[in-house]
């Protein structure tokens, strides 16, 4: 390894404190160098790159499009390790959007990076099912630690010049662009599995909210009850240990919240603090975040 690229440091906290990435930290550690252009197309990354020579450029979620000039730079070129099986879910976010679509399966993908978001012709995939109480940090987790494994073995493969890349299909292309904070923002009109899954999708990042009494509440995955007594869409259902909460089909039950300003607690015990009315109901219409 002759070097690292990784994002600059970012000022984080009250202070604004330059914190230096993960990445960095770990490179620091093993004395590698580090490089953290505000942009890879600046002409003293692309000189200082060239300099280098490395022989291949692996990339895992650096969130940057590399430019030409820089691709072509390594003699075996740039590989990018990406959550999902491409053609599907090409962006930001594929685990999210496999979640919130509902996909059964999905896996990570080892692809020559090209200037096209995520078009490169494809070296290596392994699989990974998706299980049904999987939030994003989970399928995330595992598919880090398989994906990781994958992306070894395409370069080890790579150097014995046993790997031919294979084109994507035409067919079968789906986007998966950032999920922004307002995406999170939970539609209690919707089916109780669509509530389900898009919670999942966005637990732990960006998070799962609604509002109630005007301020905003934060939501860790829900369970849909089939069984429940049916509720009016958003409205709480308070019973002894469980907290319900209408869609347009059956109820789901609240898992952790988060309230504005305080820490994580079982919904029950948020219940018993805040002692909805009945009838009450969350995000409802007017309110504000």
């Amino acid at each position: 390894m002759v070097a690292v690229l990784t994002r600059p440091d970012a000022p984080t906290g009250r202070g604004r404190r330059l914190v230096r990435s993960p990445v960095a930290e770990l490179a620091d550690a093993a004395g590698v160098t580090v490089l953290q252009p505000n942009r890879p197309s600046e002409p003293e990354f692309l000189a200082r790159l060239a300099e280098l020579a490395p022989d291949v450029a692996p990339v895992v979620a650096y969130g940057a499009l590399i430019p030409r000039t820089a691709l072509d730079i390594p003699r075996l070129g740039w590989l990018n390790l990406h959550f999902s099986l491409l053609p599907s879910w090409r962006g930001a976010a594929p685990v999210q959007h496999a979640l919130w679509r509902g996909d059964e399966m999905t896996g990570a993908s080892v692809f020559a990076l090209e200037e096209g978001l995520d078009t490169g012709p494809v070296f290596g995939t392994t699989t990974e099912e998706i299980r049904p109480r999987d939030t994003s940090g989970d399928l995330l987790g595992r598919l880090s630690t398989s994906g990781a494994g994958l992306l070894v073995a395409t370069l080890d493969a790579l150097e014995k010049g046993e790997l031919v890349a294979v084109p994507q299909p035409a067919e079968g292309v789906s986007l998966a662009p950032k999920i922004e904070v307002a995406d999170a923002r939970v539609d209690w009109r919707e089916p109780a599995l669509a509530v389900d899954r898009r919670v999942r999708a966005c637990t732990p990042a960006p998070g799962a909210w609604t509002t109630f009494r005007g301020e905003r509440l934060k939501l860790g995955p829900v369970t849909p009850d089939p069984d429940a007594p049916p509720l009016p869409t958003g409205v709480l259902g308070v019973e002894r240990r469980r907290v319900l909460v209408g869609t347009a089909t059956h109820p789901v039950v609240l898992g952790e919240v988060t309230p504005q300003g305080k820490k994580p607690m079982a919904a029950d015990a948020w219940a018993r603090g805040v002692r909805p009315t009945e009838g009450e109901a969350l995000d409802e219409q007017g309110e504000t975040a």
